[in-house]
């Protein structure tokens, strides 16, 4: 082949998984590279056959994403297929198991992929490490977990880490939390104070109810006094009418009393004196006594008479007097049943007035009791001033109070926008949060995953793989080296003819490069049962003669089964071919 080999090796590939659209890291992708210049159409076809010897044929337009299949009977079977929303119908993959990475990485050889000079001899040695111990060229399992442990550092981080992501998420979280939970406790203090102001206000709503009750009562009480004063005064003037009447009947009865004495004491004396007279007269017979006696009984009678005359007199003026009196008796008398009236009225009307307010204070004051209204009203004027006093201080201070209660209220003031903003915050971080610990799981179910394959295929793989290399370079090296050893903390030792081991770095670039290629090939035959095609382009351009005989030898007889399409822009390969006699179809275009 000299001309559009590498484009016809392209149409295998991408007629069998599409044409990417992706660059992928490249200057164009390949659906731009191997688009036709000129001609409209963009497709073609292809026809193979399973080893369960089932045919197919293959048509794609490369600018839709999925093809059209047909069996043997030319019938369309696209739908019995299962269609990817990316990579569209997969049907190559469900009849093989293998997908277009594992395509590209085992059984397909673009140019230049077994190209190796010294400096890249260390990269090819750790692609074949990796085939021996994972299977697959391009998965280390120690640079796997090194990449797992960085991006679990670098993406997640640890708790020893403090500035990744896990460890800022978390800090945030935790702020935002404190922050909730401050504000959580502010609505908590702000609902205490709010409760607590709704009890001072009921209480200094009971606190203005019982000061108008006391109020009220002083009232009362001042009105109480003022008739107390009126009851005392009449009481006072009642009793100072009485005074004067006491006064004014002793007056008449000391006027009787002294009237009655001075008269029965004039006519003691005049009478005890005529008896003593007379008696002298008689004893002593004198005649002057007799006169005496008869000049004193003159007296007497002339006294008397006068007496009489002043006594009517007297007793008349005394009876003026006592009538008089008497008439003044009678008219303070009336006074002091008036007044006395008067203090019935007043004490008639206090209780009546009482039983009526205790009446209109209960109904205006339903709230307190009638034990406690009736003990006020039983208070004193002066007890109910000091009450008032005490009571209105008690207002004051659940005054001041509610003041105090109002400035910390005001102090906790709670922005809605700012717990509604904190709550969004503490959400995305939780759901932030989430995804990191997901990618962490994500890491660990990774790590362990591979971890577990990677013991599975030392347990599986690997020996195979050690095998198959072992019995690759001792074909391919005409015997010169024997096994090939694998091990984690080795690497790859090869035994030389001598018994004596070296490791895999000491080989020659060329050597080295045909196990890779050995390897590689031989990986999908431990991958999937189905007989692919080997295709590899100027995949032998940097080998020797010997070698390049060597490893057609190698395939021909491992591979004999397999479909091997070589492409190749010399003849070298078909002077080795001839030189083996290996059969071969040859196609120029």
């Amino acid at each position: 082949m000299n001309r559009g080999k590498s484009t016809l090796l392209k149409f295998i590939y991408c007629i069998l998984y599409g044409a990417s659209k992706n660059k992928n890291g490249k200057e164009i992708s390949d659906f731009e590279k191997f688009m036709p210049w000129t001609a409209a159409e963009y497709s073609g076809k292809i026809n193979y056959e399973l080893d369960n010897k089932e045919k197919y044929e293959i048509f794609r337009e490369f600018s839709k994403k999925n093809p059209k299949i047909y069996n043997e009977k030319l019938e369309d079977i696209s739908k019995t297929f299962n269609i990817n929303k990316t990579k569209g119908i997969e049907f190559f993959y469900e009849q093989t198991k293998i997908d277009e990475e594992l395509f590209k990485s085992t059984v397909l050889v673009e140019q230049g992929e077994s190209k190796l000079d010294k400096t890249k001899q260390h990269t090819l040695i750790q692609k074949i490490t990796n085939l021996i111990s994972t299977g697959n060229d391009n998965i280390s399992y120690k640079k796997a977990i090194e990449k797992l442990n960085k991006k679990l550092i670098e993406e997640v981080g640890t708790e020893r880490t403090t500035e990744r992501p896990i460890n800022i998420i978390e800090e945030k979280i935790e702020n935002l939390e404190k922050e909730k939970i401050n504000i959580e406790n502010n609505k908590k203090e702000i609902l205490n104070l709010e409760n607590e102001k709704n009890k001072i206000k009921e209480e200094i709503k009971k606190q203005e109810n019982k000061i108008n009750l006391i109020k009220k009562i002083k009232l009362i009480k001042e009105e109480e006094k003022i008739n107390l004063e009126k009851i005392n005064t009449n009481n006072k003037i009642k009793n100072e009418l009485e005074e004067n009447i006491n006064k004014i009947k002793n007056e008449i009865d000391n006027k009787k009393i002294k009237k009655q004495k001075i008269s029965k004491i004039k006519y003691l004396i005049f009478i005890i004196i005529n008896i003593i007279l007379f008696a002298l007269f008689f004893i002593f017979k004198n005649d002057i006594l007799l006169f005496i006696s008869v000049i004193l009984l003159i007296s007497i009678i002339g006294s008397l008479s006068i007496e009489i005359i002043n006594k009517n007199k007297l007793e008349n003026k005394i009876k003026e007097e006592i009538k008089q009196k008497k008439s003044q008796i009678k008219v303070i008398e009336e006074n002091k049943e008036k007044i006395e009236k008067n203090i019935k009225e007043i004490n008639k009307d206090k209780r009546e007035k009482e039983d009526i307010e205790k009446i209109n204070l209960k109904n205006e004051f339903n709230k307190i009791t009638i034990y406690e209204i009736e003990n006020l009203l039983n208070k004193k004027y002066e007890e109910i001033l000091m009450e008032l006093e005490k009571e209105e201080n008690n207002f004051t201070n659940l005054k001041l109070k509610e003041g105090t209660l109002n400035i910390e209220k005001n102090n906790l003031k709670i922005d809605d926008e700012n717990i509604e903003k904190i709550n969004n915050e503490l959400i995305e971080c939780k759901i932030e949060k989430q995804k990191i610990k997901s990618l962490e799981n994500s890491i660990k179910i990774a790590k362990e995953a591979l971890e577990i394959a990677y013991e599975k295929a030392k347990q599986n793989i690997t020996p195979k793989f050690s095998a198959k290399l072992s019995e690759c370079i001792k074909e391919i090296s005409t015997e010169k080296y024997q096994n090939v050893n694998f091990s984690d903390e080795n690497g790859i030792k090869i035994e030389l003819k001598n018994g004596n081991y070296i490791s895999a770095e000491n080989l020659s670039t060329g050597t080295i490069d045909q196990m890779y290629l050995a390897l590689r090939i031989n990986s999908i035959t431990e991958i999937v049962e189905e007989k692919l095609p080997i295709i590899l382009d100027e995949a032998f351009a940097y080998y020797d003669d010997e070698r390049m005989e060597n490893i057609l030898n190698y395939l021909n007889t491992e591979y004999s089964k397999n479909q091997i399409l070589i492409f190749t822009c010399s003849n070298r390969e078909e002077k080795a071919l001839n030189n083996l006699n290996i059969n071969y179809n040859k196609i120029e275009i």
